[in-house]
């Protein structure tokens, strides 16, 4: 069979799943995929089609009864047919034939009525009549009653003899809960004709290199989970802390995505399923290309998986080589700083948004020798410690993070860096340690003055942590895994020392 998936053709199998169609695309496990259905499936589902005239289209919404199933079945002998009549009451369209029983009863029809006539009470010449105003007569088909013209009801008063119905379709709008099921599903059984999406395609801002920024940074996984969803959008906050300034401000249309930045929520994406107006503290971050109808119909807790365009342009943690190679592919030219050689590991990257080093066209790659670059591990159980070592040293947003000396000397019982204070202050002190280990690294917590100070222990204890404090001050945030005599030989005071999670 053959299906669309993110605006490409694709030919599966027969009896296959979502799980078939999305193999070898964007998208992550467990996240929203929008299928919007076929033309005909959606023939057979939906409850509005528009009847296109040479004045214009009309919707007709159909009722539920078996008239109106009785219209779906016989749309395609309907289109062509033209207005045989027109009086003050109705507007005929036919004749055709169908297998409707005679049925002489008079009824009532409203403004604006959709439904059935036999010609002299004869189904092979049957009509379909559009009431002009209330009124009450026999048209032979009994009540016939198809539904009522909801969208284009001035085209019947312009409506002449002998102009016909060109077509009739589906109303498929891609947000309708009718022309589209968004699913997590991976059963979900494939039909002819299905359109897939299979994330949402971002076309970022380019007036926002910030907003635009925390958008890539955020969904760096390629996930955004639904946090926050209501009526008008839904939003994320899975990043609250990060330093956005206002920048471009914009009418917030359908699919807008934007960044608060100011006030409460300061952070939150927004992507937005009904226009709003300009709000300063919203920073545009972007439009949403595709997959619209994954943000309709997203839920609290929901996973959506996402493509930005431009993606990320960051080369950090890459040799020279390798980064030089990537950023050609973006069309960034390198120039490279600090060890210029091809297996340096590049520490730095300036500018680091993903905009400006477009806008540039050339940005500048500080390396480091690959031995310069010292891998810690991260094993608080507590979020907030955790949380707050990855923000401070770079690490949550770029895979090589930077930890500024404070103090170490020869002989030293610790080596310490400086923090955040600040955010240090939202550190609540966690089960005290009773030993502390070479290597170990730990925060100063609130509980302390200089709260926020990071350091490693360069000895055993079990009364002071790797900033000095006794436990009550300390949490312990992880160990450094990599050769401490190495960086004692270069750490000095103000210095930069570059670390990582990640084998390099």
């Amino acid at each position: 069979m053959k299906i669309t998936v993110n605006g490409r053709p694709k030919t599966l199998r027969e009896g296959a799943t979502l799980d078939d169609a999305v193999a070898g695309e964007e998208y992550r496990e467990g996240s929203l995929v929008a299928v919007h259905l076929s033309v005909e499936t959606v023939t057979k589902k939906t409850n509005d089609f528009e009847i296109v005239t040479p004045n214009g289209s009309m919707v007709l919404h159909l009722d539920d009864g078996p008239d109106a199933e009785k219209f779906r079945s016989i749309i395609g002998t309907v289109e062509g047919v033209t207005a045989r009549w027109v009086t003050r009451k109705i507007v005929a369209f036919g004749s055709f034939s169908s297998d409707i029983k005679a049925d002489p009863a008079d009824r009532l029809y409203r403004k604006f009525d959709c439904f059935f006539s036999l010609g002299g009470g004869d189904n092979q010449t049957t009509y379909i009549m559009v009431a002009k105003n209330d009124h009450r007569e026999s048209y032979g088909a009994g009540a016939g009653r198809i539904g009522r013209i909801t969208v284009g009801r001035h085209l019947i008063e312009g409506l002449s003899e002998g102009e016909g119905i060109s077509e009739i379709r589906p109303v498929m709008s891609e947000v309708s809960t009718e022309n589209v099921d968004v699913t997590s599903d991976m059963s979900y059984p494939m039909e002819e004709g299905y359109s897939v999406d299979t994330n949402v395609l971002i076309k970022l801002d380019h007036r926002s290199p910030v907003a635009a920024e925390h958008i890539l940074i955020t969904a760096s996984d390629m996930v955004l989970e639904v946090t926050d969803p209501t009526g008008s959008y839904i939003a994320s906050s899975e990043d609250l802390d990060a330093d956005i300034k206002p920048e471009k401000a914009a009418v917030r249309d359908t699919g807008s995505v934007t960044v608060r930045n100011e006030g409460a929520g300061k952070g939150r994406i927004y992507i937005y399923k009904d226009k709003r107006q300009v709000a300063q503290s919203h920073s545009s971050a972007g439009k949403v290309e595709r997959g619209l109808a994954i943000v309709s119909m997203a839920k609290k807790g929901d996973r959506i998986s996402v493509v930005t365009d431009p993606p990320r342009i960051l080369s950090v943690g890459m040799t020279q080589k390798a980064g030089g190679e990537f950023l050609s592919k973006a069309g960034v030219k390198q120039v490279r700083k600090g060890d210029t050689s091809d297996g340096a590991v590049i520490v730095e990257q300036t500018p680091e948004l993903t905009v400006e080093a477009l806008k540039s066209g050339t940005v500048e790659t500080f390396g480091v020798p690959r031995d310069r670059v010292y891998r810690i591990e991260i094993t608080a159980e507590d979020k907030i410690t955790s949380y707050y070592f990855r923000k401070v040293t770079g690490l949550s947003h770029k895979p090589i993070g930077a930890l500024k000396v404070q103090f170490a000397f020869e002989g030293a019982s610790m080596i310490t860096f400086y923090g955040d204070e600040m955010r240090g202050k939202l550190l609540h002190p966690q089960p005290l340690f009773k030993k502390v280990k070479r290597g170990d690294i730990g925060i100063t917590n609130q509980a302390r003055p200089y709260c926020g100070l990071m350091g490693i222990r360069l000895q055993d204890s079990k009364e002071y942590g790797p900033t000095g404090e006794e436990p009550y001050g300390t949490n312990i945030v992880g160990r450094f895994a990599d050769d401490l005599k190495r960086l004692l030989a270069e750490a000095e005071e103000d210095k930069t020392i570059y670390i990582t999670e990640d084998k390099i």
